[in-house]
């Protein structure tokens, strides 16, 4: 009797870990969506974030803060993007994965820890041009120098890997419709526990970072709309203005785009996957929502390079220069052949 008896506690206790009705979700949107915006992130993302380590480990002996900022930033796409082949063949095979528990620990570890890394690498960015553009003439944050950039960078490192670190735990493979699936967050019969952390994770590895940005670029916005001397006091230089508002531009692109939409939708899928009476429609409703933003958020690593690109006069202008040498042979090329087609035509009439 005592061991029947504790058998069906066991039994009532998986099923009230369990939560809802047993749900088989319609995401066959996933195998045309997902491998056609990670292949594409993957082909430019590579490349791009390639030649901003290039570019600026070239200059090392004389980085400044915002550069450590955009190394590290370019770092994390990279390591990031490496992982999406393992993506794209397993979301084109109906979501089979056969590379092992293991594999789709690592590969879900690295989304996350790209996706809150490049949000905590962007803030610093932000508040280092905020502090620039709105204190030019305070001393207080030029102590330390690169030292403490680097310093702050490792800090953040730090930060990411004790965030993402329980994704391990929680991410693993399973048997859905006689095929092993790589979980996202975590298997259904652990959304309970997957809920507290999944919240957690966004309160602070998203949205506190994004309310620091916005009260920033907001601050920068009121002081970039004073005149250029404002109370006798030079506010900034043309130039300063013009990328200031480039990066204001872009980062909010970056967080409109990647990390708002993915937060919003996973909050929501979040909330419905722990109500026990949500039907197996909500249920499927809320997946398709959060699983179509998914791969939108794996964008940053082809938006942070722009970053880079626009705030940097100087490899602007190489870029061009590059441009120009690869573009004119071509040009000249185009014509001679052109030339000599017409020449050919002549002597045939």
């Amino acid at each position: 009797k005592l061991e029947s008896f504790t058998a069906s506690v066991s039994n009532l206790t998986s099923l009230g870990r369990s939560v809802g009705p047993r749900c088989t979700y319609k995401e066959d949107f996933k195998r045309i969506l997902l491998p056609a915006v990670y292949s594409f992130v993957f082909l430019l993302g590579l490349p791009l974030n390639a030649a901003v380590i290039l570019k600026i480990w070239k200059a090392r002996p004389n980085l400044s803060r915002n550069n450590i900022y955009m190394l590290n930033l370019a770092t994390a796409d990279f390591l990031y993007v490496m992982s999406l082949p393992l993506l794209i063949y397993n979301y084109a095979s109906h979501d089979y994965w056969p590379f092992g528990e293991l594999a789709c620990k690592l590969v879900r570890f690295q989304f996350y820890s790209n996706l809150h890394g490049s949000i905590l690498f962007l803030t610093c960015i932000s508040i280092q041009r905020y502090v620039g553009i709105c204190h030019p003439l305070a001393t207080w944050h030029k102590q330390g120098g690169r030292r403490l950039a680097w310093c702050i960078c490792g800090g953040v490192w730090l930060v990411v890997v004790a965030l993402c670190a329980p994704t391990f735990h929680f991410a693993s493979t399973g048997i859905q419709r006689n095929r092993t699936v790589c979980y996202d967050l975590s298997r259904p019969e652990h959304s309970l526990d997957y809920y507290p952390y999944g919240m957690a994770l966004t309160c602070l590895g998203f949205l506190l970072p994004f309310m620091g940005v916005v009260v920033c670029y907001c601050r920068m916005a009121c002081f970039l709309c004073r005149p250029v001397s404002y109370q006798g006091v030079s506010v900034a230089t043309g130039e300063k203005r013009d990328k200031a508002v480039r990066m204001i531009i872009i980062v909010v692109a970056v967080f409109c785009i990647s990390f708002l939409p993915f937060h919003l939708t996973k909050t929501m899928y979040l909330l419905v996957r722990t109500l026990p009476k949500a039907p197996c429609e909500m249920r499927n409703l809320f997946s398709v929502i959060y699983k179509s933003t998914r791969p939108f958020a794996s964008m940053n690593s082809v938006l942070d390079p722009i970053l880079f690109y626009f705030t940097q006069p100087r490899y602007r202008k190489s870029t061009r220069r590059f441009m120009l040498k690869v573009y004119l042979p071509l040009q000249s090329l185009s014509t001679w052949s052109c030339t000599c087609q017409n020449h050919y035509m002549r002597s045939c009439v």
